[in-house]
């Protein structure tokens, strides 16, 4: 299945609504809270010795359907998002990670001045 065809598909599964304001609310809202399980899960995973990893991967394909919605609210491509992200990235990064090319301003937070 390609991106646009889970995004496609993703519009069958969706509530339908009369309010724009109410449903695009609805997608954020959905995406943060899928984000918030996430996190849950991989607390309870290395913090408490619970293995959640499959809520963590059920988790993210919720949050991936989020934001297939979003992007079908907006009219856009799933696709073009993702490689607008990647040329970013190779920009950021051409050499691949370095603390440098991740700091943006090339400033570091002291905290221990707080």
């Amino acid at each position: 299945m390609t991106l646009k065809e889970y995004q496609e598909f993703c519009k069958t599964t969706a509530k339908k609504f009369d309010n724009p304001e109410k449903e695009i609310m609805t997608w954020g809202l959905g995406i943060a809270g899928e984000g918030g399980d996430v996190a849950g899960c991989i607390k309870k995973t290395f913090s408490h010795g619970n293995d959640q990893k499959a809520g963590v991967k059920e988790n993210l394909g919720d949050m991936m359907w989020y934001m297939a919605m979003i992007c079908n609210f907006f009219g856009w491509d799933l696709d073009k998002i993702l490689q607008e992200n990647l040329d970013k990235l190779k920009k950021r990064y051409p050499q691949g990670f370095t603390e440098k090319d991740a700091s943006r301003n090339n400033t570091r937070v002291d905290w221990n001045e707080r």
